[in-house]
């Protein structure tokens, strides 16, 4: 068993920078800081207007007002594009000492409708534009407040304090099943996850990100927004990821949260145009939400960025363990952050700790905890210097005919450890004869062997991968190799959907 500790992250920073990083045991205790702090300083950009911290809170208390006399830990659902009219009501739920729900945008009136029951909400902020989401709502259940985030109160109503333990946040989440529910988050796992953004990057406090990711995803929400705001930093909001490499031009973040599919996208364009496409300012790219490729953090660090990959779930609000040696440990998710105990059941990763959820809402997942552990259902392993490693999930593992048990993500990693290979994906096939085999797919990146024509690419690609294949144990080695034309299909969030979880094969 591990136990985290913050001491461990000292050396990645200076004292100054390190010292400055306060635990608060609330949002309400740490925005009335950050007002303290920076009442001047920008927090937000969005849609060619900016907002300083003191506007923000200007623009939340007003909508406060709507939450005036709600008990502390009510539910609020919020449906609202990445947009400042997000974080001003994001922001004015939880200061009023209420939960908010989060809702993804894109939900139609039905799943809209059917949220608000399961998460048992009493209010509703939405933003303009997304009145027709409303309409089953409204039909169904009348009693249920709609509220505009443009609603005209003049009113202001000052935030609330609550205990650690009231209720901050319930994000989506397909838990260790894979079936779609909320994750209830207090304040005190909420500000956890926060502080967690801090560590293990040289620079932390008045930093500009530039957000991409929905913040109705955790890692959007608390490592994007939330750590934004904590460090008096400025938040770009990039509405349409299209415009992204615009938005970089205008804005120079310094900063940038990322899937690696995004980030994938972002080098590949990078090497072709130039390293100003991501803006001379930029110093560091927090990378996550699916397995990172060692291959990003080498060429990154070749244009002179620093790419940090990291390991969360929605249910630990989000951050578990960061990689500020990802130079030298690049296959790693990195150290665990403090405030959290770890250990290792059976090859799978169990966690407890402050970050932790208090419970998944409206519905029951058997056998997510055990004696008070949540059981992730991702296998690890913990080197000697206490660095984690991800090596895949337990509901993905492949039983063979002969008994062996197959991580498909343990094997994907040899593979992965070639410079063309981008993303692949082991799964079960089957023979001509119809016997259960395993079989490889492979998407190769686009910069790479880029001195040959298709066919001879693939030839190429395909002797490389046998090469690798012939080097592993017996029971790990494929009998079919196949080279994409495309991508594989993507979740939301931009992480493959294996064969068997939602994916079609083709």
């Amino acid at each position: 068993m591990k136990t985290a500790s913050s001491e461990i992250f000292r050396k990645y920073t200076d004292a100054e920078t390190f010292s400055g990083i306060t635990e608060y045991k609330t949002v309400s205790e740490m925005w009335e800081q950050c007002l303290a702090k920076w009442p001047d300083a920008a927090a937000i950009e969005d849609d060619g207007k900016t907002y300083s911290y003191s506007d923000l809170e200007r623009d939340a208390a007003k909508l406060r007002t709507a939450l005036a006399g709600c008990p502390t830990g009510t539910r609020v659902a919020l449906l609202a594009a990445n947009s400042y009219d997000f974080v001003k009501a994001y922001l004015a739920i939880v200061t009023s000492g209420c939960a908010a729900a989060v809702f993804p945008a894109h939900l139609p009136a039905e799943a809209v409708f059917g949220c608000c029951m399961m998460f048992g909400v009493s209010k509703l902020f939405y933003q303009p534009g997304f009145e027709e989401k409303l309409n089953i709502l409204k039909q169904q259940r009348p009693d249920i407040e709609c509220i505009a985030t443009n609603a005209p109160y003049n009113e202001a109503t000052p935030l609330r304090r609550c205990e650690p333990s009231a209720p901050c946040a319930i994000m989506f989440t397909g838990g260790t099943t894979g079936k779609s529910k909320g994750a209830l988050l207090s304040n005190d796992a909420v500000m956890q996850g926060t502080i967690n953004g801090c560590y293990g990057t040289p620079e932390v406090f008045n930093q500009r990100y530039l957000l991409v990711l929905p913040l109705s995803h955790v890692f959007g929400l608390i490592r994007n927004l939330m750590t934004s705001l904590y460090t008096g930093s400025t938040l770009f909001i990039c509405r349409n990821n299209k415009d992204m490499f615009r938005d970089i031009a205008a804005f120079r973040p310094t900063i940038m949260v990322m899937v690696p599919a995004l980030a994938e996208m972002a080098l590949t364009l990078s090497k072709k145009f130039g390293r100003n496409m991501l803006g001379e300012d930029l110093k560091c790219i927090i990378c996550g939400a699916a397995p990172v490729s060692p291959f990003l953090v080498s060429e990154y660090k070749k244009m002179g960025i620093s790419l940090f990959p990291g390991y969360g779930l929605t249910e630990s609000a989000n951050l578990v363990s960061g990689n500020p040696e990802s130079l030298t440990k690049p296959d790693s998710v990195g150290i665990p952050y403090p405030n959290q105990e770890l250990k290792i059941v059976d090859g799978e990763l169990w966690l407890k700790g402050r970050n932790m959820m208090d419970g998944y809402v409206g519905t029951e997942e058997p056998g997510a905890y055990s004696d008070g552990w949540f059981r992730t259902g991702d296998l690890a392993r913990i080197d000697e210097d206490g660095f984690l490693y991800i090596t895949g999930r337990i509901k993905e593992i492949i039983l063979l005919p002969n008994g062996e048990n197959v991580s498909p993500a343990e094997v994907e990693a040899h593979f992965n450890t070639l410079s063309f290979v981008q993303d692949s994906q082991v799964f079960e096939d089957r023979s001509a004869l119809g016997e259960p085999i395993l079989a490889l797919e492979v998407v190769l990146r686009p910069t790479e062997l880029t001195d040959m024509d298709d066919e001879a690419r693939k030839a190429y690609a395909t002797a490389e991968l046998e090469k690798i294949n012939r080097s592993l144990p017996g029971y790990w080695q494929v009998s079919k190799i196949t080279i994409r034309d495309t991508d594989f299909q993507r979740s939301p969030a931009m992480k493959i959907v294996r064969y068997g979880h939602g994916a079609v094969k083709e």
